[in-house]
């Protein structure tokens, strides 16, 4: 895609970032939506770029790596000022910082390049990978434990909602423990336990600082972001009966984690880059990246991690608009963060903003009001109803026609960030059966739904969601109010419109109430309630 193609949208700003590390490099151009204080990312990519393969002797960034990041940095400053980029922003880190020649490496890419490279120190790596898992994910009030394992260096993180408690990097990473002890491949038994020893101990001093950071109590979250968690999560996805669409958001257990090593400790290199689920590069190192994150889980006590798709590179771009005063907080751009990436898709796909919060706020009214008759739902559901509600419509930017499978569509595979991907899917569900038949076991919108209680609340958000969609047949607001009451077997519903100056033609919602009448049958079929609707 080029800037010809995607032009700049009214209120977008766009910026690059680039982060130099030791295994590869990353470019990620990112459209930033000022309005809504949120990114969505038009192009990522990596190249493996191999940095962190210095000089056995001095320790200096090799010519071959050198060549290797220069060919890969120009690539990527071409094609970030192809997108129309205002800035570049960068970060160099293990590899970089450790080499006797990595300023010299870093002044010769100003030169040459025309790019100034910002080298950060280890607990600065750490900040920005916090950043940008916290673009990414929704924390709560529970802490969340982040272990990035790169190729030089592994930063573990405790932060909560409010902010990072604990930031630690420390010198240990795949590429440097493959070339440093993994000379024999597969590795020995003795090898390998001499390996985990060596993790173990590199890794004590940033353990105790977390553990000194947790309260009295508490149970961190742990969640990885970077290579080597991707890898395994693919691994383990691959061998899933419904492999995900996406790894953010994936759970991978300890025990998991643990058989997956086993076998990944007894294949050749060869063998393991036979592996479908990971490319070749990935397999060379593979081994050493696992053992530092088995070594991590068992120390930190952690039985089950969630991989994050987000890291160092999303985290620059949240710096650059924090600094450029897009972000008031970003505690509080956290905090609104499901929110944000709704209305950031919503806006993406054209959906009429205000159309969209009357039926929101109609499905939350009726919501409220029905409890115990058209639904059972404890509140998880009810934030998943706003989302679909705001988003039902985006299929019509298809198709107008059976616009709903194209709104399950669109949502499924567009970004939801904050949402776990069962979330995800509920949420896509319910916009998909907003209208026109209820969910059929031979659906695939209902088939990725796991579990009856899932699906019970998919089945109840959808109902409320296509009898407030039911309600919009105008392009402006006309009901003030909705009153719902029960009578034995039946569901009654009042509308009030809104109120007109003295003079005026009262508003007459005949149209609205014959609308809502024509979901008679389905609420009949779904709930076993006569539906009533009360004429004025």
């Amino acid at each position: 895609m080029t800037l010809a193609s995607s032009p700049l949208q009214p209120g977008q700003r766009r910026v690059a970032a680039i982060d130099i590390g030791t295994n590869s490099i990353h470019l990620v151009i990112a459209a930033v939506d000022v309005a809504l204080s949120s990114f969505s990312v038009l192009h990522a990519e990596k190249d493996t770029a191999r940095l962190g393969e210095r000089d056995p002797e001095t320790g200096d960034l090799s010519l071959a790596a050198i060549e290797r990041a220069f060919r890969s940095l120009r690539h990527d400053i071409e094609l970030a000022r192809s997108y129309g980029v205002e800035q570049i922003v960068t970060a160099a880190t293990s590899a970089v910082r450790e080499a006797p020649n990595g300023r010299e490496f870093l002044q010769a890419v100003q030169e040459q390049l025309g790019l100034a490279v910002d080298l950060v120190s280890g607990p600065e790596e750490a900040r920005l990978i916090y950043l940008g898992v916290l673009s990414g994910m929704a924390f709560g009030d529970q802490p969340h434990l982040i272990i990035d394992i790169g190729g030089g260096s592994t930063e573990l993180v405790l932060a909560d909602g409010r902010d990072a408690r604990a930031l630690t990097s420390t010198r240990i990473g795949a590429v440097r423990l493959q070339r440093e002890f993994c000379q024999q491949d597969p590795l020995p038994p003795q090898r390998r336990s001499f390996l985990q020893a060596y993790i173990q101990g590199a890794l004590d001093p940033a353990v105790a600082q977390v553990r000194t950071a947790l309260n009295p109590g508490e149970s961190p979250v742990m969640v990885a972001t970077s290579g080597t968690a991707m890898a395994m999560a693919a691994l383990a996805a691959a061998e899933d009966g419904k492999p995900p669409l996406k790894l953010q958001g994936y759970r991978l257990s300890r025990q998991r984690v643990d058989q997956l090593l086993a076998r990944l400790l007894t294949l050749t290199p060869e063998q393991r880059r036979a592996l479908p689920a990971i490319n070749e590069r990935r397999a060379e190192i593979i081994v050493p990246g696992a053992l530092i994150l088995q070594t991590a889980m068992a120390m930190l006590g952690c039985h089950e991690l969630v991989v994050c798709d987000r890291a160092l590179r999303e985290g620059l771009i949240v710096d650059w608009m924090l600094r450029n005063h897009l972000l008031g907080d970003r505690f509080v751009y956290q905090s609104s963060i499901r929110r944000r990436t709704v209305l950031h898709q919503a806006r993406r796909f054209g959906v009429e903003r205000e159309r969209a919060d009357w039926v929101a706020a109609h499905a939350l009214s009726l919501y409220d009001q029905s409890r115990g008759l058209l639904h059972h739902d404890e509140g998880v559901g009810r934030e998943l109803l706003w989302a679909a509600a705001q988003l039902h419509t985006c299929g019509k930017s298809i198709n107008i026609s059976a616009y709903h499978k194209h709104s399950w569509y669109l949502i499924r595979h567009g970004e939801l960030l904050g949402y776990s991907q069962s979330e995800h899917l509920m949420v896509a569900a319910i916009a998909r059966y907003h209208r026109r038949s209820l969910p059929k076991k031979r659906h695939e919108a209902w088939q990725l739904i796991e579990g009856r209680d899932q699906r019970r609340t998919v089945a109840s958000m959808a109902l409320l969601l296509r009898l407030a969609a039911a309600l919009d047949r105008r392009p402006a607001a006309v009901i003030d109010a909705i009153e719902v009451s029960a009578a034995p077997g039946c569901l009654d519903v009042r509308l009030r419109p809104k109120p007109v100056e003295a003079g005026e033609t009262p508003v007459d919602l005949s149209l609205e109430r014959w609308s809502l009448r024509s979901c008679e049958a389905v609420v009949m079929e779904a709930c076993g309630l006569a539906l009533r609707v009360a004429e004025p």
